[in-house]
């Protein structure tokens, strides 16, 4: 895929963060220099991937590369997929009302709870002993 008549978009969830490219193609998904199929062995996460252009109809119209670092599995999904939303809308405005209803726009803000002081996690503490 050329680069050169690329829309850009950075999606984020989590700790991971993700750059994504999408240009006029035959539906090539791209990350980390990596086939979808081969860096994602879960379908789900696959799937999570797809969704944004489920809801716009241009399955198969789009190529994508995507390079993602940080979070984990599930967190790099959602991280491209935020980022070829926010593509889809710069690409065509026409996009953002099924996306915006959909939620794909907005970047989901949980996080991980921070671990407490006197607590092995950040609520679990340690066994109560009455005697």
């Amino acid at each position: 895929m050329s680069l050169a008549n690329a829309t850009y978009a950075t999606g984020k969830r989590k700790e991971a963060v993700a750059r994504v490219w999408i240009a006029p193609g035959n539906g090539r998904i791209t990350v980390n220099e990596k086939n979808i199929d081969d860096y994602f062995g879960r379908p789900v996460l696959r799937m999570i991937i797809r969704q944004p252009f489920g809801i716009t109809d241009s399955q198969d119209k789009f190529d994508v590369v995507a390079t993602v670092h940080g979070g984990g599995n599930s967190g790099q999904a959602s991280a491209i997929k935020h980022g070829i939303s926010k593509a889809l809308v710069i690409f065509g405005a026409e996009n953002r009302p099924n996306l915006k209803k959909a939620g794909f726009l907005t970047r989901d803000p949980r996080a991980v709870e921070r671990k407490k002081y006197g607590r092995h996690k950040a609520r679990k503490s340690t066994q109560f002993s009455k005697r």
